[in-house]
């Protein structure tokens, strides 16, 4: 699992049949120190939970992304958590 931010959202009119109905959305990830080499970058994760831009996320990746939902899709990331802001903490 790894922790990012939600930038946007992805919009495709066309796409695989097992992505209908299925909300995308653009993710940057939080650097995770020097030897990982997913830092600093952006991926598509898919979204069943309600998160939006400016949320931080963690993401799943890779087999278990793709059997999350109900059918198997070809996905690598599937947000599966939003994280509580710091100040709610209590």
């Amino acid at each position: 699992m790894v922790i990012g931010t939600v930038i946007g959202s992805i919009w495709a009119t066309r796409k695989e049949e097992g992505l209908t109905g299925v909300k995308l959305l653009k993710v940057k990830i939080d650097a995770l120190g020097a030897k990982d080499t997913i830092s600093d970058s952006i991926l598509v994760a898919v979204d069943r939970i309600g998160a939006g831009a400016g949320d931080k996320v963690i993401i799943t990746r890779g087999t278990s992304a793709s059997t999350f939902l109900e059918r198997p899709v070809p996905i690598d990331a599937i947000i599966i958590g939003i994280i509580d802001p710091e100040d709610q903490k209590g």
